[in-house]
C-alpha cells in the first residue's frame, strides 16, 4: 500500500506519513474528528445501535435498551463498546445453541457460553471481561422479568493469576532513553515515565491542561476510575515539554497530536514505542507502553516513597491495588533476605550443623483470668 492509497502529497515528510497511517481508521467513528463532539456517550450509542438494527439475534432489542440504559447512567464510551461487543458474542452463541429468545435462557447456556470463549482460545482475562459484561446484562434482564433468577442465584466467577507488575530494567530504561529521537515522541515517552500517566490519559491531555510552571499535569477524569488528579512533572520531562511545546503547532488542541491535529491514536504511540524498543535492542522484552507506568511506580517506591503518596500520583482507587508494586519492590524484605542467607552461608562454612536457635516471640502471652469462684 502507497501514500496514494491514503490520498496524502508524495513529498509528505516521513514522520507525519507514520501519522496518517497509523492514525487511519476504515471506518472512523463519528466522534473520531478533528473537533471534539459534545456528547460522546450518545454518539457512541447511536453507532452501536445502527450496527445492531439490522442483527437476527435473541435479545437484540433488549440489548438495545440495555446500552441505552448504561448511557443514562453515564457509562463511558468504551463501556458501551464492550459491552455491544461482549453480549452480542453470547446472543450469537444462544444462537448457535438454539435459544430463540432471552426468557429460554438457563445456567448450562451461560457456563456453556464461558467454556466456548475458553475453547476458542481467548486469554483467560479477555473470558473475565467479557463475562464481566454478560452478568450485567442477564441481571437487567431478570429485573426486567424476562429472564428467571435461577441463572445468577449463583453468578459464575473466574479467578484471576495475581500476577506482578511489569516493570522495566533500569539498564533497559537507560537503553530506551538514548534511542529517543524526535521532539514529540521524546516528550511523549518521558511524560509517561516519569508521571504515571496511562496512555489513553496522555492522549487525551490538551495543551490547556498542562501547567509548566506548576510543573503538573491536570487529569481532570481518570481513564479507568474517573476520578480526576494532579500529576507531577520531573526536570527531564519537563524539559522535553517545554522542547515540544515551542515546535508544535500552536492551533491544535491536543497536547500530543496525529494527523491535522486530531487525537493520535493509541496505535500510533504503540508504533512508536515499538519502533524505540527495536532501536534499544529491547523488542525480545514484550515492553508494552503500560510497563511505564509500572516503572514510574516501582522506581518511586524504590526511592523510598511513601504508598499512600504513590496510590495519589497513579490515581488508584483503593490501596490495595498500589499494594501490588510493594510486592514487586519491597527493599526491607530483601534486606532480611540476604542478611539471613549471609549467616546460613557462614554457619555452612565454618561446618556448623546446628541452626535451632529460638525462634523470636510472635508476641507476649495474654494473661490467663482467674477461674470464677
Amino acid at each position: 500500500m502507497t501514500l496514494c492509497n491514503f490520498n496524502l502529497p508524495l513529498d509528505l515528510p516521513l514522520e507525519l506519513a507514520i501519522d496518517a497511517v497509523s492514525d487511519y481508521s476504515p471506518t472512523p467513528a463519528p466522534f473520531a474528528s478533528k473537533q471534539p463532539v459534545a456528547d460522546p456517550g450518545r454518539a457512541a450509542l447511536d453507532v452501536h445501535l445502527a450496527k445492531l438494527s439490522d442483527a437476527d439475534l435473541p435479545g437484540v432489542e433488549q440489548l438495545k435498551e440495555y446500552l441505552a440504559h448504561q448511557y443514562r447512567r453515564n457509562f463511558r464510551p468504551c463501556t458501551l463498546r464492550n459491552t455491544c461487543i461482549s453480549v452480542t458474542q453470547f446472543l450469537r452463541f444462544l444462537q448457535a445453541a438454539g435459544r430463540s429468545k432471552l426468557s429460554e435462557l438457563c445456567r448450562e447456556d451461560l457456563e456453556g457460553f464461558v467454556e466456548h470463549e475458553q475453547d476458542r482460545g481467548l486469554k483467560i482475562s479477555s473470558v473475565y471481561h467479557r463475562l464481566g459484561s454478560v452478568q450485567p446484562f442477564i441481571r437487567y434482564g431478570i429485573n426486567q422479568g424476562l429472564i428467571a433468577e435461577e441463572v445468577l442465584k449463583r453468578p459464575i466467577r473466574i479467578k484471576l493469576p495475581e500476577r506482578l507488575p511489569r516493570a522495566m530494567e533500569p539498564y533497559d530504561v537507560k537503553c530506551l532513553l538514548a534511542v529517543l529521537d524526535g521532539v514529540r515522541n521524546r516528550a511523549m515517552i518521558l511524560v509517561l515515565l516519569r508521571t504515571g500517566m496511562r496512555i489513553g490519559e496522555l492522549l487525551d491531555t490538551r495543551l490547556s491542561d498542562v501547567q509548566l510552571e506548576e510543573k503538573k499535569i491536570l487529569i481532570y477524569e481518570g481513564e479507568k476510575n474517573r476520578r480526576g488528579r494532579a500529576v507531577c512533572v520531573s526536570p527531564d520531562a519537563r524539559e522535553a515539554l517545554v522542547a515540544w511545546i515551542e515546535k508544535r503547532n500552536p492551533h491544535y488542541d491536543y497536547l500530543f497530536y496525529g494527523w491535522k491535529g486530531q487525537r493520535m491514536s493509541y496505535n500510533n504511540a504503540r508504533v512508536r514505542f515499538k519502533q524505540y524498543l527495536n532501536r534499544a535492542g529491547l523488542a525480545h522484552k514484550g515492553y508494552s507502553l503500560h510497563c511505564l507506568r509500572h516503572t514510574f511506580a516501582t522506581e518511586l517506591l524504590n526511592a523510598g516513597m511513601h504508598l499512600e503518596c504513590v496510590q495519589q500520583l497513579l490515581g488508584h482507587s483503593n490501596l490495595e491495588m498500589t499494594l501490588r508494586y510493594a510486592r514487586l519492590s519491597d527493599r526491607s524484605r530483601e534486606e532480611q533476605y540476604f542478611k539471613a542467607m549471609a549467616m546460613i552461608e557462614q554457619e555452612e562454612s565454618d561446618g556448623l550443623k546446628q541452626r535451632d536457635r529460638q525462634l523470636p516471640p510472635l508476641s507476649e502471652a495474654p494473661e490467663l483470668l482467674q477461674p470464677h469462684s
